[in-house]
């Protein structure tokens, strides 16, 4: 019989392989059904003095001394807070706040978790100073470097004792005494600690110390903080004389409980619980040791957390590895860094050499851990780090992929929303030489998409090139986007498209060969579409599925639309709904629905072709495509390129469905991101526009519309013949305000 409780067998058997327990933990059993009580019977405000409100008291005051049994103190020195940040916060705040007039000096290390060193931070903004600490290889604080860091100013040190992605455990007892010594309040971080190793306050020595429910078996949004006897902490939080008046607002009763119950629980089966962490973490590691030597641990190798295995994959990108594992939840470093793939501080601070460092995975057991599942991981892992080795290490063979195809769980990155950042393609592009050769129409020395070249006097040669990771599941339809956004930059010139190219990117040792021809499929049928050929092109084997196409296009010389040409009076319009970015980006992490998808999907694969013919009709001044600049960061080189101001109507913008709920839900590429500080120089915004609203309008686009500045008076004719003639609707955005010097912030945003 598995010791497991039910619904987590069930849970368990239809999802991955859980080994991310240090990211959060499920309820336990037991614990939910303290809690469902306060769900419905016990619904009191433990302020009142009735019977309801008596009830509720005495729930709360129950968990306060089993979360002390567990500490080992006095249930008056436990305060029950929102959870381990939240702990930090009042800790670290309300400690320097107090003593504030005794001195502004605080000690902290550099592999603190961002809920201490964010609040540092932002506490040297007014004026205290933070002394940080370094590690040694392990990821371990020297106390005599904690000790030669104390001044006269020292009014709190906070370290945490285990850290949360290589397990390291701290010397807390050695810098307690110190702390002692020199009479200075100690704080610990124990969220990663409590129920896995002992976290007995008076052995420690510690002040104060935090507790975050969810990483022990209890609800999220629930934590504590424990402040010996006789310290004294400025409030945070300002109100009622709730929490002995540490902390006002009505008790979160119902996830008190449930803390309270799984401190009760961590108590009582603490030995069985750790030996099954340790034994399930070490069984893993042992496995995977022998199928991949070449991994290296990252952490202390005795003392550590006993659930948390931190390994590095060497020449492997960590998310890349993580998008192989299909059977596993883990983390690549720090859970609240998942989404991204630079070095961790922590491992920086460990100073992890980078080949190491980029292929950090922690795996993280838990109490009902089995051998059978580490076994079954163990194979998923040294499977997926061999398919990813390079060719030279592994017999080269064609994958065999069994299940549903989705490309996006094959890549980190997402279509041109993975583009080099483009304050750093700008500066490549300035150290280039510049171009000798006068037949160069449009070069590098402007911000077009696809460069010129004068062949004759009615005959000009057009040509651009894009190449990215996938933005949709399907093989098809990421081929048909990639023709159509390749294209799009033949079209925004005003050029017609003669004949095509494919580039291809294709790891065909974690994807059938069906796959590519899927691609390829897709990019021939919207070639065909455009009226063009594919003529060939070029394969690489890539870790990634990649694809893209150059095109080439021709052009009257004098009739090439560039970005740089935008007059005042002219008014700006967009083709398309911007949002692709944020849309793809919930894709891959499954909060899109099935019509968003297939919306955003049908409009990326849409060519930009009619409203390229429609221009041919106007006098269009300037235009350009959006895609992984963004609608602002494309704006801003148009801006740039034509000594122009513009204003922009945010609530004129059109947005493809869902796009703001999804940004809401933090559906955010590291793209756009990356955008919105690469127009911040220039963008003057309106102080009521929400940060979601900002994103959005920097969201990396792939295969978007074409923004289009042409006069006034024929904007509203360009709207209507574009909806006429092609039924597709064309938005009037923005203005063109003056030509001239350019202010510090020429886009004004509205």
């Amino acid at each position: 019989m598995s010791n497991k409780p039910t619904y987590l067998s069930s849970f368990i058997m239809e999802q991955p392989i859980y080994l991310d327990f240090n990211a959060t933990t499920p309820i336990d059993r037991e614990v939910a059904e303290a809690m469902h009580p306060y769900l419905k019977e016990f619904f009191g405000n433990p302020s009142s003095s009735h019977l309801y409100g008596i009830q509720t008291k005495k729930a709360v005051e129950t968990a306060r001394k089993q979360l002390a049994a567990l500490l080992n103190c006095f249930p008056d020195e436990i305060i029950f807070t929102s959870g381990g940040t939240e702990s930090n916060n009042y800790a670290i705040k309300g400690a320097a706040f107090q003593m504030r007039e005794k001195g502004n000096h605080i000690i902290t290390s550099t592999v603190e978790h961002p809920a201490i060193t964010e609040v540092c931070d932002y506490l040297e903004t007014l004026g205290f100073k933070v002394t940080y600490v370094a590690v040694d290889e392990f990821g371990r604080v020297n106390p005599a470097d904690i000790e030669k860091s104390v001044t006269p100013a020292t009014i709190l040190i906070t370290i945490m004792h285990a850290n949360n992605e290589v397990g390291t455990i701290q010397p807390i007892e050695e810098i307690a005494e110190i702390a002692r010594k020199h009479k200075i309040l100690f704080h610990s971080d124990a969220a990663q600690s409590v129920g896995k190793i002992e976290t007995d306050v008076r052995k420690l020595g510690v002040d104060l110390l935090s507790v975050a429910g969810h990483k022990l078996y209890a609800p999220k949004g629930i934590g504590a903080l424990f402040i010996r006897r006789g310290v004294t902490l400025q409030k945070l939080i300002h109100g009622a004389n709730h929490e002995q008046n540490h902390r006002a607002g009505t008790e979160n009763v119902l996830e008190i409980v449930g803390l309270g119950k799984a401190a009760e629980i961590a108590k009582r089966d603490f030995e069985k619980n750790t030996r099954q962490m340790l034994v399930a973490r070490d069984h893993l590691h042992q496995l995977l040791i022998a199928g991949l030597p070449d991994i290296q641990l990252n952490g202390h190798p005795t003392l550590r957390l006993p659930n948390t295995l931190s390994l590095s994959f060497p020449k492997i990108e960590a998310n890349t590895l993580l998008d192989e594992l299909k059977g596993i939840a883990a983390s690549a470093g720090a859970a609240c860094h998942a989404d991204h793939v630079d070095i961790s501080a922590v491992l920086t601070a460990m100073r992890i050499h980078t080949d190491f460092a980029m292929g950090t995975i922690r795996f993280s057991t838990g109490k009902y851990s089995s051998l059978d599942e580490m076994e079954k991981a163990a194979e998923i892992i040294i499977e997926s780090v061999n398919k990813l080795q390079p060719t030279d290490k592994i017999t080269p063979k064609t994958a065999n992929y069994t299940g549903e195809i989705k490309l996006t769980s094959f890549t980190h990155g997402l279509g041109c929303a993975c583009k080099i950042r483009p304050q750093y393609l700008e500066r490549v592009l300035k150290d280039l030489p510049p171009v000798f050769d006068k037949n160069v129409l449009i070069g590098a020395n402007t911000s077009d998409d696809a460069a010129v070249y004068f062949i004759n006097e009615t005959t000009a040669i057009v040509q651009t090139v894009d190449f990215f990771t996938p933005v949709v599941d399907d093989p098809y339809y990421f081929g048909a986007i990639a023709a159509a956004n390749a294209l799009s930059d033949i079209y925004a010139m005003g050029a017609k498209p003669l004949f095509g190219l494919n580039i291809v990117g294709f790891p065909d040792n974690r994807l059938p060969i069906e796959v590519l021809k899927e691609i390829l499929r897709g990019a021939s049928d919207k070639s065909i579409e455009a009226g063009i050929s594919v003529l060939g092109g070029h394969t690489v084997e890539d870790v990634e599925p990649k694809f893209g196409m150059v095109i080439t296009g021709i052009i009257h010389p004098k009739k090439v639309i560039s970005n740089a040409n935008a007059r005042p009076g002219d008014v700006l319009l967009l083709t398309k709904p911007i949002g692709t970015g944020i849309i793809s980006t919930a894709v891959k992490r499954g909060l899109a629905d099935e019509a968003t998808s297939v919306a955003a999907r049908n409009m990326m694969a849409e060519l930009n072709a009619n409203a390229a013919l429609l221009m041919e009709t106007f006098p269009v001044n300037a235009c350009t495509d959006i895609t992984g600049f963004g609608l602002l960061g494309h704006l801003k080189e148009m801006v740039k390129g034509s000594g122009v101001q513009v204003r922009i109507f945010s609530e004129k913008v059109p947005l493809l469905q869902n796009v703001y709920e999804l940004a809401m839900a933090g559906a955010i590429p590291g793209g756009t991101r990356n955008n919105l500080d690469f127009v911040k120089d220039v963008t003057d915004w309106a102080e009521y526009l929400p940060d979601v609203t900002r994103l959005i309008l920097c969201d990396a686009q792939t295969s978007g519309g074409l923004l289009i500045s042409l006069p006034e008076k024929y904007a509203e004719e360009f709207v209507f013949a574009f909806k006429k003639q092609y039924n597709k609707q064309a938005v009037a955005i923005g203005e063109v305000l003056k030509k001239g010097e350019i202010s510090v912030k020429p886009i004004q945003i509205l």
